[in-house]
């Protein structure tokens, strides 16, 4: 019985994790952001950006997990590598707006830069 109840409760726990919760949002005010990959997470995972603004993304891994050794923005057509504990700068300039991914490789750490008008 404890067994169904616990078994219940991580795939609700992975239900709220994967599709439910929403990130707070940090408004880039200026043309950098830290961005922390630790404990299965960036932070923020939330990024809005004005399109057309240049916006530097510093990546700073700090979790040795393998699945973090990578930042992938598909629509941007840009992989980078996270080299443990080295700061990794992605400058780019998104034109369009809406709501693009940012994940590892693995799609486990996600993320999302908002581009508004």
């Amino acid at each position: 019985m404890m067994i169904n109840i616990a078994g219940l409760l991580l795939i609700a726990f992975i239900i709220w994790w994967f599709w439910i919760a929403k990130p707070k949002s940090l408004v880039a005010r200026n043309e950098s952001v830290e961005i922390i990959v630790e404990n299965g997470v960036y932070t923020p995972a939330r990024v809005e950006v004005i399109a057309g603004q240049t916006i530097r993304l510093k990546f700073l891994r700090k979790d040795p997990n393998p699945c973090a050794e990578q930042v992938v923005f598909s629509d941007f057509n840009i992989s980078e590598t996270l080299p443990l504990g080295q700061e990794v700068e992605i400058k780019l300039t998104p034109k369009q707006t809406g709501e693009f991914d940012f994940t590892c490789q693995m799609q486990m750490f996600r993320g999302t830069l908002v581009v508004k008008a």
